[in-house]
C-alpha cells in the first residue's frame, strides 16, 4: 500500500528497490506479483533462506522481477554499478536480547532489537520502508530518524501476538525489563509492530512520527 500511494515520488518503476534480507519471500513476491512495474534486488546472509526464497519467487511467476542474492546488504547491495537506489524495503530481524544465543540467532535484533533498522537508516537511502516492532525501541528508532533528516511520512500498525521466538523466557523476560525502562511496549502476549515509510524526499508530505509512537503504545 506504501509503494502503491506513494509510486510517483519514490521512482520505484525507473529505479527499482533494494531488500535488506529476503527470509522465504513470500510476502513481497506478493508484493511484486501486483505491482508489474516493481522490481527488487534483495540481499540474505542466510543460504537456506536464499534457496528457499528463490523456490517461492520462481513458484509466483515474479523471478524476472525479484532476485535474492547471498550475501550482507550492506557489504554488496550498492558494489554493482548502475543507475543509484533511492529505496529499501526490510522486516529486519528485531527480536530483542541480551545476546544471539536464542531459539532463532537470524532474528536477533540486537540488546535492543533495533540495530539493524538503525544501521540501515545511516545507509544513505532517501527513503526506507521498514517494519517497526513496539517491544525493540521504537522511541530511538525514531529520533535517530530525525536526527539524520528522516520524517515519518506514513504508516500501517496492526497487532501481533507473541509467538514462539517471543516468548521465549529469555526473551519475554528481557522484553519485560526494556519496557519497563520506557523503551518499548508490550501486553502480556501481544505487542504491535508498523510498516513505516521514512524520507528525506522533499516530494513526499508529511511527518507523523508522533502518530507512529502513538500507534506502537508509545
Amino acid at each position: 500500500m506504501l509503494l502503491q500511494h506513494y509510486r510517483s515520488q519514490l521512482r520505484w518503476e525507473e529505479e527499482g528497490v533494494v531488500e535488506l534480507g529476503t527470509g522465504d519471500a513470500t510476502a513481497i513476491a506478493d508484493v511484486v506479483a501486483s505491482l508489474p512495474g516493481l522490481r527488487v534486488r534483495s540481499f540474505d546472509i542466510s543460504a537456506p533462506s536464499v534457496e528457499t526464497a528463490r523456490a517461492n519467487i520462481a513458484a509466483r511467476g515474479v523471478a524476472d522481477r525479484y532476485t535474492v542474492e547471498l550475501g550482507d546488504f550492506f557489504d554488496q547491495a550498492d558494489s554493482a554499478g548502475g543507475a543509484p537506489v533511492s529505496t529499501v524495503i526490510s522486516n529486519p530481524p528485531y527480536i530483542p536480547a541480551p545476546d544471539r544465543n536464542i531459539l532463532m540467532p537470524e532474528l536477533w535484533g540486537g540488546v535492543h532489537g533495533n540495530d539493524l533498522m538503525l544501521q540501515l537508516l545511516k545507509a544513505g537511502y532517501d527513503n526506507v520502508i521498514a517494519a517497526v516492532a513496539s517491544y525493540s525501541d521504537p522511541l530511538e528508532t525514531v529520533r535517530t530518524a530525525g536526527d539524520l533528516g528522516y520524517r515519518v511520512a506514513n504508516f500501517l500498525a496492526m497487532g501481533l501476538d507473541f509467538g514462539a521466538y517471543s516468548s521465549e523466557p529469555k526473551v519475554r523476560d528481557h522484553i519485560r525489563r526494556m519496557c519497563a525502562e520506557g523503551r518499548g511496549w508490550a501486553g502480556d502476549d501481544e505487542y504491535m509492530v508498523a510498516v513505516a515509510l521514512f524520507t528525506r524526499n522533499p516530494d513526499v508530505p508529511g511527518d507523523r512520527a508522533d502518530q507512529l509512537l502513538r500507534a506502537l503504545q508509545l
